[in-house]
């Protein structure tokens, strides 16, 4: 197949023509762009980020567009002629990239418009034409369910590869489409009017260098997933207030003293008072789930493991009811991880969190009751990055991580903790004791705190062991003030 040079696009266009077409393609194909569906494009790289929005609209092309990603005027003439020739625009580096090859072998144009780059990149698209003819075509990626033209996507572009603007510029303009350039999307200080173009857009694709952070949090945005009480994000907006303990036995906490239906009914005199900052409360099952032992246990790992059976009709009640469920590991020699993975059937649903107590954390030749256990953080971090993955896949509001500790000691390089956006970290000051002595506790945890930190504080109170038990406005005058309040 011969390809012959021709005039140029503006200054610095040179458009390759063949007597045939550029590939052998069906002539009655529809290449009429198409609405991409939610999805991400997302590489940091822009040729690939504009390779993936390309086939998120494009099932082929009559004409492409190909220009050089370092010239910027080469850019911005090839967005305006792949606009007038309703095919995308392609961009490379310093030659044909593959994945523009096989996006070019994909989409299988009558004709290619080279604008400016250098003469190894037109003879290496020429090359391809002369070679490509028995390519296997991919376009599994393209969505057959798109939606037809005219229905409004919004390409949401990392700032980082602002270069590639023009080449997705064109895409919107052939679905009728909007691009919003973004230097950060964050839920918590995303400005309003970008809010808005994201929940109200038809189809969103985000296309640069976002992490799956920002791939989950514009998903969330636009999902109706919601938490106990509304919203997406645990805090600020809420309190946590609840009963701590098993459902097995009244020895461990107030909540195993009933069933679960009088558990919330003698609960709800417990929260008043807690929101007399203005902050509204939400109730909370915090429940043990797998429980300290003092034997080693069938499995030797001096923890019993309650099953999900058993846990089932407290969480389904506390859907059913607006209530937060925390499912809580004192895991022995085993690690909490592990214990975690036990219960990621449940932990896959939008109102349940996740407890660690290092208390029970023990090292391999200790037992229960001999010392008080401990975990190093990067432990912790290992369940977290666990969690929040859950919470990316499933597209999640915000979970709960709580870790219990009442020493220093429990929780070490607590300065390396992990707290990715997907989670709400929360240390809770679980001592018990004399106020003074509960005091004192506290501002030795929180000593050095700021709210950049990445996590937040949690209290326990409880009924027989604190001389006396705090009131609510003694823990609402705490600093910092806290978020997650039980009661055992």
């Amino acid at each position: 197949m011969l390809l012959t040079a021709a005039v140029a696009v503006g200054l610095l266009g040179v458009q390759l023509f063949g007597a045939g077409p550029f590939f052998s393609f069906d002539s009655a194909r529809d290449c009429n762009a198409l609405v991409p569906r939610d999805g991400h494009d997302l590489a940091a790289d822009p040729v690939e980020a504009v390779v993936g929005v390309s086939r998120s609209a494009f099932p082929c092309a009559a004409e492409v567009t190909v220009a050089a990603v370092g010239d910027p005027a080469a850019v911005r003439t090839g967005a305006r002629h792949a606009v007038e020739a309703g095919g995308p625009l392609l961009l490379v580096s310093d030659g044909l990239d593959q994945a523009v090859a096989d996006e070019l072998a994909r989409l299988e144009p009558e004709k290619v418009t080279v604008v400016g780059g250098s003469e190894g990149l037109r003879a290496s698209v020429a090359e391809l034409a002369a070679e490509v003819g028995g390519l296997d075509v991919d376009s599994a990626a393209l969505s057959p369910s798109a939606g037809k033209k005219g229905a409004g996507p919004v390409f949401l572009v990392d700032g980082e590869i602002i270069s590639a603007l023009p080449a997705i510029e064109v895409v919107a303009a052939a679905t009728e489409g909007t691009v919003v350039v973004a230097e950060d999307v964050e839920l918590t200080s995303m400005p309003d009017p970008m809010r808005l173009v994201i929940e109200q857009a038809s189809a969103l694709r985000l296309v640069g260098g976002f992490d799956p952070s920002t791939a989950w949090q514009v998903e969330l945005l636009r999902s109706d997933a919601e938490l106990p009480g509304g919203g997406k994000q645990l805090f600020p907006g809420r309190r946590l207030v609840g009963f701590y303990g098993s459902p097995l036995t009244t020895q461990l906490g107030v909540l195993g003293e009933q069933d679960a239906d009088q558990t919330l009914e003698r609960m709800r005199s417990a929260l008043i008072g807690y929101d007399a900052d203005g902050t509204p409360v939400v109730p909370v099952f915090e429940i043990i789930a797998t429980v300290a032992s003092a034997g080693a246990g069938p499995d030797g790992d001096y923890s019993d493991e309650l099953s999900i059976d058993t846990l089932r009709p407290w969480v389904n009640l506390a859907a059913r009811q607006g209530v937060y469920v925390v499912l809580d590991l004192q895991p022995g020699r085993a690690d909490f991880l592990t214990q975690a993975q036990r219960y990621e059937e449940l932990l896959r649903m939008p109102h349940v969190g996740l407890a660690l107590d290092p208390e029970w954390r023990l090292g391999s030749d200790q037992v229960h009751l001999e010392q008080i256990g401990t975990v190093d953080t990067s432990e912790i971090n290992r369940v977290s990055e666990w969690l929040a993955g859950i919470v990316q896949e499933e597209v999640l509001p915000q979970k709960l991580l709580l870790l219990h500790q009442f020493r220093e000691s429990m929780i070490t390089n607590r300065n390396l903790l992990a707290t990715p956006p997907e989670l709400a970290t929360v240390i809770q000051m679980d001592g018990q004791g004399t106020l003074p002595v509960k005091y004192d506790s506290w501002d030795a945890l929180t000593a050095g705190w700021t709210p950049e930190s990445g996590y937040l504080w949690g209290w326990k109170n409880f009924y027989d062991e604190d001389t006396p038990m705090a009131t609510p406005s003694e823990v609402l005058g705490l600093s910092p003030v806290p978020v997650f309040i039980s009661f055992q």
